[in-house]
């Protein structure tokens, strides 16, 4: 008897087995000659310079100090290192002999023109709810205005089995829907419109998500926030710790501008997102993805209203006559207060500290960045910078200011170890 049961489980894991091989396989795509592409309409190729330009392709695509979009930017996961590959037209080390359908299957399916299985450290997940024109357009772009260069393809860090592909075949199959936008017929088009953007084309949730132990997002936990390369990628629905509600405008003249009066400016990883890529798109369109995300922002506060939450934030920021007992405020005002608590009326791109959404995260992450290396002018706001305070304050300083904001400025629970944070996040 226990000898059947053996042999049929045998015989079962090797169906499985047979059938997951079934699944996973893909064949090959033939080679495209090189300069045998259609031309393409110019309309198609402005059309997809600016959806390449929403779904930050060129900044995922290109390393530091490397050729634009010919790959091998890192990508840190908890499993190990993804270097992005070379997209650029080369027929060698790029895409430049990949037709069409290959460049679909590989964003909307996660399969390359070779067949193999891609890791989700590139958003497939996301760019399989793009249309067929919106894909084709961005091939179109690659393909007519994005220079050839020529690279040698790092080695992803991965540990074995990890770094097999085919076990990707089974990621998907646990955790992506594979299939075009379906517009909600009970919401408007601008809300869909949103939705298609916000959800596929600029992947939101890959960075304001949290995932699970497999790497991939909790969709129960739908843009609850995530920390990302030592910073913290807010929440964008009702959880969201800024004291001030973000409303559809907000959001869309966040992404345009690079901030707001009430919720600060888009700073490290957050600036490219904005200066290089979502600006790019129609005041339509921003518009349309301020109606999404607003909507998912269902924490709706009540009682004092925004101006009443500013004043009250801004008289907490007063210094005191005995500030020079307290290290931290006797830092802040004299580093800080020029820009910070200035006047009444808060300036766009000063942001008040009490009310901006650094000081209320669960981690200090993102504040001390920007004490530490200040917002550059390709972040944040047109013509405003902030100075880093890298070199002129210690660890233990730069702690105290942070300590000094979130005692005086909310109501939060103190951050634990903030010295040791500095110094971790200074070495980074």
């Amino acid at each position: 008897m226990i000898k059947h049961i053996l042999v049929s489980a045998a015989i079962l894991a090797l169906l499985a087995a047979g059938a997951f091989a079934v699944y996973a396989y893909h064949p090959a795509m033939e080679e495209v000659a090189t300069g045998t592409q259609q031309a393409f309409d110019d309309d198609a190729v402005e059309r997809g310079r600016v959806i390449a330009a929403a779904g930050y392709c060129a900044s995922c695509h290109t390393a530091v100090g490397g050729e634009p979009w010919a790959g091998n930017y890192p990508m840190e996961t908890d499993f190990g290192t993804v270097y992005s590959t070379n997209i650029t037209p080369d027929p060698e080390s790029g895409i430049g002999a990949w037709s069409a359908q290959a460049f679909k299957r590989a964003m909307q399916d996660g399969v390359d023109r070779e067949g193999r299985h891609l890791f989700p450290a590139f958003p497939y997940n996301h760019f399989t709810l793009m249309s067929d024109q919106d894909v084709d357009d961005v091939y179109a772009y690659i393909m007519s205005e994005v220079a050839p260069a020529r690279s040698t393809q790092k080695d992803n860090e991965l540990p074995f089995p990890l770094d097999q592909r085919i076990l990707q075949a089974g990621w998907k199959l646990l955790f992506v829907d594979s299939g075009r936008y379906e517009k909600d017929p009970q919401q408007s088009d601008e809300w869909n419109r949103g939705a298609y953007l916000v959800e596929g084309v600029t992947h939101c949730g890959a960075c304001h998500t949290p995932r699970n132990a497999l790497g991939a997002e909790i969709d129960s936990e739908h843009f609850d926030g995530a920390t990302i390369d030592r910073w913290t990628a807010p929440a964008l629905n009702g959880s969201n710790a800024a004291a001030i509600r973000w409303t559809a405008r907000d959001f869309s003249e966040y992404l345009k501008h690079g901030g707001t009066r009430a919720h600060g400016v888009a700073a490290g990883p957050m600036g490219p997102v904005v200066h290089a890529g979502l600006r790019e798109l129609p005041d339509s369109d921003l518009q349309a993805i301020g109606t999404y995300l607003a909507a998912q922002n269902d924490d709706i506060r009540t009682g004092e209203e925004p101006a009443q939450i500013i004043a009250a934030s801004l008289a907490k920021g007063q210094p005191k006559k005995s500030y020079r007992q307290d290290q931290g405020e006797r830092l802040y005002v004299t580093a800080c207060a020029s820009c910070h608590y200035n006047s009444e009326q808060i300036e766009l791109g000063r942001p008040d500290l009490g009310v901006n959404s650094a000081t209320r995260l669960d981690q200090p992450d993102n504040l001390i960045h920007v004490i530490l290396d200040g917002v550059g002018n390709q972040e944040g706001l047109p013509g405003i910078v902030m100075p880093g305070f890298r070199s002129a304050l210690d660890d233990q300083e730069v702690a105290a200011i942070a300590a000094y904001l979130r005692r005086t400025r909310t109501d939060r629970t103190p951050w634990p170890d903030l010295g040791d944070t500095v110094s971790a996040i200074r070495a980074h």
